[in-house]
């Protein structure tokens, strides 16, 4: 409850959408839809969100300059998605990185930039297949402005990334000048920050940068080829920008503060997508909730394997991460 203030709006906002989805959609419309789906598309589709895991174990582990070994990667990473899946506040980010810090000789710190580079680079992505999509939407009236907007704020906090990086001895002497009437905080954060730029060198190396867009790219091609297999077992007529489209919308739907896992913000973004390409709202419904709940059962069954072999549980994590978050505030 003292965190009230920080989950009950992403709560509110999950509550209502999934309130709006019950009265606009025909539920026994919505399970013959599902019943009728061709269930060969779908398996495919979930073999390739599996490898989609381990290439993207690929993509961070390039990110960190290969320095932690590739199971360790594959295990924290999936263990991030879960605690995603099922705790508040984006724990599983954090989650990661703490779990990578017990594997390996990198400090959580200099892990963190990594994160929050991928993720950036996530949203820059989504943007572009969005923007490249609507072209062929007709009636969404000032969406190309919003994505363009989210594009270029996050480019721009990319390259602001990059000059922090370039210029991290000066941001250094500027934080102990700062910081110079406080000399715990002066110790501890010079620390933190230190390690935090060493973090994001990854930016300043073309050829590290290169391949981790390089297979980034491959990986985001595995999310679209995924995506497609699933509305094709439910629209036979569906086209590739179709995917570019709704997948779009929902990345930016699961960035939306919402309960856990993204309940109710992922379907609304994602089903109102699909709706306005295809017409049809009840079986766009199907198609968002058979996405989520693939997107559940990987994490589940990979992130449930990553934190047994820790010995583990959701609620224990979550205990460490609150106080280790509390400890950063």
């Amino acid at each position: 409850m003292k965190d009230i203030k920080r989950w009950l709006p992403g709560a509110l906002i999950s509550l209502l959408l999934i309130a709006a989805i019950l009265y606009f959609v025909d539920i026994p419309k919505m399970i013959a839809a599902v019943r009728s789906a061709d269930y060969r598309f779908i398996a495919v589709a979930f073999v390739i969100a599996f490898a989609w895991l381990y290439v993207r174990a690929i993509v961070w582990r390039t990110l960190l300059r290969e320095r932690a070994p590739y199971w360790a990667a594959f295990h924290s990473l999936n263990a991030g998605y879960l605690l995603n899946a099922f705790l508040p506040f984006r724990l599983g980010e954090l989650g990661r990185a703490y779990f990578l810090s017990r594997k390996t000789d990198m400090k959580f710190a200099e892990i963190l930039p990594t994160i929050v580079i991928e993720r950036a680079v996530d949203l820059a992505i989504t943007a572009a297949l969005f923007l490249s999509s609507l072209p062929f939407v007709v009636g969404v009236k000032g969406a190309d402005r919003i994505a363009m907007i989210l594009g270029v704020v996050v480019l721009a906090g990319l390259l602001f990334l990059y000059i922090l990086a370039k210029n991290d001895q000066w941001a250094l002497d500027t934080f102990h000048k700062i910081s110079a009437r406080w000399p715990s905080i002066q110790r501890f954060g010079g620390s933190l920050l230190e390690s935090f730029l060493t973090g994001l060198g990854a930016l300043t190396d073309g050829w590290l940068f290169t391949r981790f867009m390089f297979w980034m790219l491959i990986n985001w091609g595995m999310s679209l080829v995924t995506f497609y297999l699933i509305l094709l077992a439910y629209f036979p007529q569906a086209q590739w920008t179709w995917a570019m489209f709704g997948l779009g919308a929902g990345a930016f739907g699961n960035a939306v503060p919402s309960l856990p896992g993204a309940v109710g913000t992922l379907e609304g973004a994602l089903g109102g997508a699909l709706t306005l390409v295809s017409g049809d709202q009840n079986t766009s419904l199907a198609v968002a909730l058979t996405t989520h709940l693939m997107n559940y059962l990987t994490a589940i069954v990979l992130g449930g394997y990553a934190l047994s072999r820790e010995g583990q549980t959701l609620s224990g994590i979550y205990q460490q991460l609150v106080k280790f978050r509390s400890k950063g505030d």
